[in-house]
């Protein structure tokens, strides 16, 4: 491999780890509460954060069906948003089933936030229910993403063989 400024490496392989962009929310301030707020992430250091309070975990598939349930444990309320009709197409029968039995998580199928909003931190959150289109406001001040990332490897495009989706 030669490198930019010239000098040559040799080797059998060459391990190329980019990392991930985690998928985002299509709203336009959703960056702006990155750790204020907006978390890809569900371990103990954020569930501190959100400790006794509700929350909103987005996502249909595992990661987020394991978020709901870890959080639940430690925060007042969890709002699970999916913008499927359900989870049966996308997550675990055995998670479907913990999700189901713990009292204080509540699946919203067919819905996704369109909204955020507040000052220093995230204040609010607005989503809309399909198929009438019902929005709702919520005060709640802390949205775990669970929907996912993307290899970081589109600046690689053209220099080696990716798949469809990035890897």
């Amino acid at each position: 491999v030669e490198l930019g400024h010239g000098t040559t490496v040799r080797g059998r392989a060459i391990i190329i780890a980019t990392g991930a962009e985690y998928r985002q929310l299509a709203i336009e301030n959703v960056s702006r509460f990155l750790g204020t707020g907006i978390y890809y992430a569900a371990t103990a250091t954020e569930a501190r954060r959100c400790e006794m309070q509700e929350v909103i975990v987005v996502g249909g598939g595992n990661s987020a069906g394991q978020a709901a349930v870890y959080l639940a444990g430690r925060c007042r309320r969890i709002h699970l948003l999916v913008r499927s009709k359900g989870l049966a197409d996308t997550m675990s029968n055995y998670l479907i089933r913990r999700i189901a039995e713990t009292s204080n998580i509540t699946l919203h199928a067919n819905t996704e936030i369109i909204s955020m909003e507040g000052d220093e931190q995230l204040e609010r959150v607005i989503w809309r229910t399909a198929p009438d289109n019902v929005l709702e406001t919520h005060a709640i001040g802390h949205v775990f993403l669970m929907t996912g990332a993307v290899p970081s490897t589109h600046w690689l495009k053209g220099c080696i063989a990716l798949n469809d989706k990035g890897f």
